[in-house]
């Protein structure tokens, strides 16, 4: 049996096979060591497949921030037009949805490759607290949608400093 815990050469992609005589533990930390050499060659190859996307879908990146009074919700559109975002507020979540549009292909061009994504999306912000409907303010600017949600006066958190006492001893 191998006296080190790890090899220092692991070149194998191949399936670990649990032989008759190697100890369980050996047969998990052969797996271990498979799973973590498959992680550093391609580190998406351990994502599963309902997480995973397609490189042509368009996902925007969202920031959410809450300060005693609101929650700030930013979402990055690149190359998108306000008119292509619909934003909703439906019981406890925020939804920004939208389709990011492929530009017409110029047949002077030789494209080799196309790294841009397009395609529909929608991302749900689950709220945490009670926001004023009324005052949700939304504004789009240079690619970036910011929404502002007020918090309910029942919800916002009045601040109370509280004085710190030395130990009289």
């Amino acid at each position: 049996m191998n006296s080190t815990i790890l090899p220092l050469k692991r070149r194998s992609d191949k399936m670990s096979v649990r032989r008759e005589d190697e100890s369980p533990v050996m047969a998990i930390q052969n797996e271990m060591n498979h799973m973590f050499d498959q992680f550093f060659s391609d580190p998406f190859t351990l994502v599963p497949i309902a997480a995973t996307r397609l490189a042509s879908e368009f996902t925007p990146r969202i920031d959410v921030a809450e300060t005693d009074t609101e929650l700030k919700v930013t979402a990055e559109l690149p190359g998108m037009d306000e008119k292509d975002i619909q934003i909703n507020l439906e019981q406890d979540a925020l939804l920004i949805s939208g389709e990011k549009k492929a530009d017409v292909e110029e047949k002077s061009k030789n494209f080799h490759r196309i790294e841009r994504s397009y395609g529909s999306f929608q991302r749900v912000i689950p709220l945490a607290t009670e926001v004023v409907e009324e005052k949700i303010e939304a504004v789009f600017k240079n690619g970036v949608l910011t929404v502002t949600l007020p918090k309910t006066p029942a919800n916002i958190k009045k601040a109370r400093k509280i004085t710190i006492k030395s130990n009289p001893a």
